[in-house]
C-alpha cells in the first residue's frame, strides 16, 4: 500500500505479497478497507512511539529529533512515499468514512502527543505560553505534512528542511 496507495492496491496484490491464497485474506480481514485501518493504526503507533514524551533532551530537541526520525525513514525511500496517513488521506478524502475516521482518530492521537511535548515546553519556557499546545500541535503536525507532500514531488530533503528551519530552529515558537 506504501508503493501503490490506497486505491491501487487489490486484494490479490496483498494475498500475493503474504503468499496466501486471496480467500484466506478474508480470513483475517473483512475488506481492504480493514486491513487498511489496521495498517494506519500501527503506522501511528509507530510514528507517536517515536516521541518521547520524557525528557531528556529537552522537548523541543525531542520534537525535533521525532520529526529527524520520520525524515530518515522518508530518505530510505528516496523520498517517494511520505507519510503513509497523509498519501492515504488524499486518496480517500471523497470515500471510505471507516478510513476517514481511522485515520481521523490516528491524526489526533499523534497531535495529542506532540501537545503534551508543547505544554512541556511551555513548562519549561522554551516557547510562549500563550500558545494553545493542541493548536500549535496540529499546526506543525500539518505543516509537516505538507512539507512531505512537496517532498514527494521534488524527491529531495529540501521542504523537511524547510519546516525544520521555520517552525523548529527559528524565534517563531517564543
Amino acid at each position: 500500500m506504501s508503493d501503490q496507495g490506497y486505491k491501487g492496491t487489490t486484494i490479490e496484490d496483498i494475498a500475493g505479497t503474504a503468499r496466501v491464497f486471496k480467500g484466506s485474506f478474508y480470513n483475517h480481514f473483512k475488506s481492504k478497507e480493514a486491513l487498511a485501518i489496521e495498517v494506519v493504526n500501527r503506522y501511528e503507533h509507530g510514528v507517536t512511539a517515536s516521541l518521547s514524551l520524557q525528557g531528556p533532551p529537552s522537548p523541543l530537541q525531542r520534537l525535533r529529533k521525532h520529526f529527524e526520525s520520520l525524515a530518515a525513514v522518508f530518505e530510505e525511500s528516496d523520498y517517494r512515499h511520505g507519510c503513509l496517513m497523509n498519501n492515504f488521506s488524499a486518496e480517500i478524502s471523497h470515500t471510505g468514512k471507516p478510513l476517514r475516521r481511522a485515520l481521523d482518530e490516528a491524526y489526533i492521537r499523534w497531535f495529542s502527543a506532540n501537545a503534551e511535548v508543547f505544554r512541556q515546553a511551555q513548562a519549561e519556557k522554551e516557547i510562549n505560553a500563550g500558545y494553545h499546545a493542541e493548536q500549535l500541535s496540529r499546526f506543525l503536525c500539518n505543516s509537516w505534512e505538507g512539507a512531505t507532500n512537496y517532498m514527494k514531488v521534488i524527491r529531495s530533503r529540501k521542504p523537511l528542511n524547510d519546516f525544520f528551519e521555520v517552525t523548529l530552529s527559528s524565534n517563531l515558537l517564543k
